[in-house]
């Protein structure tokens, strides 16, 4: 159990990578550049505020379970 969970935290660690690319180049950073006021609102929310609470999340989970603080203590 301890393998699944330590190959889950770079599952995580690998979310968090595709999280941090789909937020800043997919959904943040065309919206920030778009010249609308209300996209650019949207821009500044996920660039600034979501993307690295998403992305910090993701990756302390990934970093604490493949580190083993997860793990059964017997």
């Amino acid at each position: 159990m301890n393998a699944i969970k330590r190959l889950l935290g770079i599952v995580w660690l690998l979310l968090a990578l595709a999280a941090a690319y789909f937020c800043i180049f997919i959904f943040g950073y065309p919206k920030f550049v778009s010249g609308k006021q209300e996209d650019l609102v949207f821009g500044i929310i996920i660039l600034f505020v979501l993307t690295p609470l998403i992305v910090l999340g993701l990756g302390t989970f990934g970093y604490y379970a493949l580190v083993g603080e997860y793990d059964d203590k017997k």
